[in-house]
């Protein structure tokens, strides 16, 4: 069976630009979570996100593209671009055909800020202000035609809405079309919906913190945990066949996609479990490993105390109680929907390419019940040869993702 590597990591977080500054930024355990800026937020209930800082879409991307983007979209053509060059490759790479090349991302909310300021000019203006590019800014599917296009990729295309598990699925899409025969795709994920339209939305759908202290509002797996703190941005990455990258010359292979499972919950008063741990054992299963192969899981940690105990059973029943690592440096950006897991992929890669699982911050008090042996106060030293990467969506998507190393 074909080997799926990645070859090229893109990082456009809250705490960090690019994998070396967000790298050091989780280990150092330098958090990206403020006061939200742009609108007046004090009449809202929650006013913490995890913000990008310092990003000018303008000293990356042309005139043209900035005319047509949501920002969400533009993390994402920015964070394609770096993963290409890591992967030693530059806009429309001219080593592959264009066919040989394909383009899988998620997203959870669609371009919001874009399609709302075009609303504000519907209503005030008319519709002869609106924007044409208000036809497709917006769509669930934009992230994967503007990045298929800047790059002249026209190979497989797809796009998943699965909330914060699409991002691994659209790893696991692309992970599937390499094995048929594409020689190259650029997968993840990115979201951002912190327009006062995109926030409201997000309190709607419940589950967001409340507390205004940035180091005390989202706490995974803590006795006082109260919610989550949601974020903007998220992770693109190159995944190659593995022979056609060693044959391009590919400078580096990260590690390898080695198994991915996707499940979806049983409806309520089934008397039926979740499935987050089929999900896990699916994945493992696919990879060819067992329980005993992972070193360390990447949790998806709500910050809920029901849906933190619930994946705290999924991983004890797999491991057994404190059976393995765990660590949700998430709580660093906040919950990125879309863009979580696959920027869990990539903090995953470089845990293995450094030998440290980063911490879980903010955390300092887990309950007994949950039976994990959660990474707390520092990073903690370790060889990781594989990982698990852990991530559900609302209403019951879940999805799992196996990462090794390169020779694993």
């Amino acid at each position: 069976m074909t080997a799926v590597v990645v070859t090229g990591l893109g990082v456009a977080a809250p705490n960090g630009l690019g994998i070396d500054t967000y790298w050091k930024s989780v280990l150092a355990g330098r958090h990206g979570i403020g006061e939200l800026t742009g609108f007046d937020s004090t009449s809202y209930p929650a006013r913490l996100a995890g913000r990008i800082e310092d990003f000018d879409a303008a000293e990356h991307l042309p005139g043209r593209l900035l005319a047509q983007t949501d920002v969400s979209t533009r993390y994402a053509l920015v964070a394609t671009d770096w993963a290409l060059a890591d992967a030693g490759l530059g806009t429309a790479p001219e080593e592959l055909a264009d066919y040989d090349m394909g383009v899988a991302t998620s997203t959870a909310q669609g371009g919001f800020d874009f399609t709302h300021r075009e609303f504000r000019k519907l209503w005030t203006q008319g519709p002869k202000f609106v924007s044409v590019y208000e036809s497709f800014a917006w769509f669930y599917a934009v992230n994967t035609g503007q990045i298929s296009i800047r790059n002249v990729m026209r190979g497989p295309g797809s796009a998943v809405v699965a909330g914060q598990a699409g991002g691994l699925d659209a790893l696991g899409n692309a992970r599937r079309a390499v094995r048929r025969g594409t020689a190259l795709m650029v997968a993840g994920g990115v979201d951002s919906a912190l327009d006062p339209w995109g926030w409201a939305s997000q309190l709607a759908g419940g589950g967001i913190s409340t507390v205004p202290d940035p180091t005390r509002a989202y706490l995974p797996f803590d006795v006082d945990a109260s919610g989550h703190v949601p974020g903007e941005g998220g992770a693109l990455l190159v995944l190659e066949d593995e022979r056609s990258a060693a044959e391009r010359g590919a400078p580096r292979i990260h590690g390898r996609i080695a198994g991915h499972a996707s499940t979806f919950d049983p409806p309520p008063g089934s008397g039926r479990p979740p499935g987050l741990r089929r999900a896990a054992e699916l994945a493992l299963a696919d990879a060819g490993l067992t329980p005993g192969d992972i070193d360390v899981v990447f949790a998806d940690a709500s910050g809920l105390p029901e849906q933190d105990l619930a994946e705290a059973r999924a991983i004890a029943g797999i491991f057994g109680p404190r059976g393995v690592p765990v660590t949700a440096p998430k709580a660093l950006t906040g919950r990125l929907h879309a863009g979580g897991g696959p920027l869990d992929v990539v903090t995953a890669l470089l845990s293995i390419r450094d030998g440290v699982v980063p911490m879980t911050p903010h955390t300092t008090r887990v309950p007994d019940a949950y039976g994990l042996d959660l990474v707390l106060h520092e990073p903690r030293s370790l060889p990781v040869g594989a990982a698990l990467v852990l991530a559900r969506g609302r209403h019951g998507f879940n999805s799992a993702v196996v990462v090794t190393g390169a020779n694993h």
